[in-house]
């Protein structure tokens, strides 16, 4: 398997990740849960096949996490959709889970059986498989600010601000279990838990914001606006600590997580 198949495997899934969406609008909820299960597990099996090709997890360069996050962003969606029956949150995950899809297709990436010593430990997979399930989570919980804020008045959303209490608790845990494994990660790869390394700087940053947003839902309910904007906020740093990072000139030869850049 190598990356010229990738898009046919990614036009099917998309294909029924959309189906799935239009289903959910209509109120076809088997409809809706069939198409995007089945595409899920295309996707899925494509980056199966990119691992047993690659001999190691695809998780290196951006474009193998955007493949994770392209998968776990319609994974969310659909988890969503069958707790809260909230339809739009499926064309969302659809909608961002194609423009990772689009931007792998436009700039493929060069992927190689190559991988770092660092890499080469049983905590590389698992910890950047939970974070893109943070991030997945974490980012329908953005859109479900920007909704309430921009949209909806947040002050006659009950129902909808403890959606989204539940996203960022759900993905506060998935990011943390993550952090707890990267630590643990660099302490098998580079003699220590934590360095103030500049992704690890922004990680703890995000990881913050994410819990200044729960201290004001628990200690201020009635103050929705203020804590919406947190999530706003929260979910830039959480962009910075994901990508951002890689371009500021603090991080360039000096943070040891931007491999993927070098």
């Amino acid at each position: 398997m190598n990356w010229s198949y990738f898009i046919l495997f990614a036009t099917i899934a998309v294909f029924l990740w959309i189906v799935g969406a239009w289903a959910a609008w209509k109120e076809k909820r088997h409809v809706a849960f069939v198409a995007t299960t089945i595409g899920l597990a295309i996707f899925l099996t494509y980056i199966v096949l990119m691992w047993l090709s690659l001999e190691r997890p695809p998780m290196r360069t951006m474009g193998e996490t955007r493949l994770w996050y392209s998968f776990f962003l319609p994974l969310a969606g659909i988890i969503v959709y069958a707790r809260w029956r909230y339809k739009w949150i499926l064309s969302f995950s659809t909608l961002m889970a194609t423009v990772f899809v689009a931007i792998n297709i436009l700039k493929p990436e060069i992927h190689s059986k190559t991988l770092m010593p660092a890499l080469q430990s049983p905590w590389f997979a698992p910890h950047v498989i939970v974070y893109m399930m943070a991030y997945a989570l974490l980012g329908a919980a953005f859109v479900m600010a920007i909704y309430l804020l921009f949209v909806k008045r947040p002050n006659a959303c009950g129902n909808e601000m403890a959606i989204t209490d539940d996203l960022v608790c759900v993905g506060l845990a998935f990011m943390t279990i993550g952090m707890l494994m990267g630590a643990i990660w660099a302490k098998e790869a580079w003699g220590h838990y934590w360095a103030w390394d500049p992704k690890e700087t922004w990680a703890a940053a995000t990881w913050m914001a994410y819990l200044v947003y729960i201290h004001l839902r628990q200690h201020h309910p009635h103050g929705h606006r203020a804590a919406l904007w947190t999530v706003v906020v929260a979910f830039v740093l959480l962009q910075m600590c994901w990508w951002g990072v890689n371009y500021l000139p603090s991080a360039r030869g000096l943070s040891v997580h931007t491999y993927g850049m070098q």
